[in-house]
């Protein structure tokens, strides 16, 4: 059987490294939007050309694009026995484009769909996103109360110093977070009134998530 899981959350939720993770231990790709529309510019493919127009003149990559750039994702040979879909959909439109999507790519195939919710204690979160710091050479993603790299602000990978995000701040977190949940609650009534949708607690350590999520996946 054909497994796809999806999964939803707000910004710092612990989601990224979960979804990572999970990759690996099932085997299957780890597709997010941000790093598809990444690879897609640098390899100046068409879609890619076209997206890089649109974050140049900071406007939003057009809903039919990145859609587009899902479904030759998903349509590869890697995605045959399923998929870890990190950051899509985000809104309504997006989610109904991801059912066309599986529609096309699924025929005939015995498929398991899961939605995961990672819910957050609002004060969680902001102590997360305010602790945050990134590596600008590979990526990794630290947090200075609850994933402390090995030596204080160095990447433990890269040995190069962290950086932290200027927009994360408090208010900007709280904003942010309030933002994602009113364009998400149509998303996880959707989810939930087809009999789709996992809420998982994501507070805690990354290792207690962690067993959280399994639990769900193997489910």
């Amino acid at each position: 059987m054909k497994r796809e899981l999806i999964f939803l959350g707000p910004p710092a939720c612990g989601k990224g490294t979960q979804t990572n993770k999970l990759s690996e231990y099932l085997g299957f790709p780890h597709i997010d939007t941000g790093s598809l529309l990444r690879a897609e510019i640098a390899k100046e493919t068409e879609e890619g050309k076209i997206a890089k127009f649109h974050i140049d003149q900071g406007h939003l990559v057009p809903v039919d694009l990145v859609a587009t750039m899902i479904g030759k994702r998903l349509a590869q040979s890697d995605c045959n026995n399923g998929y870890v879909l990190d950051g899509y959909p985000r809104s309504m439109e997006q989610a109904l484009r991801l059912e066309d999507i599986n529609a096309k790519i699924d025929k005939g195939i015995e498929t398991s769909f899961k939605a995961i919710y990672f819910d957050i204690d609002t004060e969680q979160l902001i102590e997360r996103i305010v602790n945050r710091q990134s590596c600008p050479k590979c990526g990794e993603i630290y947090n200075k109360k609850f994933k402390p790299s090995k030596v204080e602000n160095i990447c433990d990978k890269c040995n190069v110093e962290l950086k932290t995000r200027k927009d994360d701040t408090e208010e900007i977190a709280r904003e942010r977070f309030a933002t994602y949940v009113n364009e998400t609650a149509p998303l996880i009534k959707f989810y939930e009134e087809k009999g789709v949708l996992y809420k998982i607690d994501a507070n805690g350590t990354i290792e207690e998530v962690w067993n959280r999520l399994l639990e769900i996946v193997n489910h």
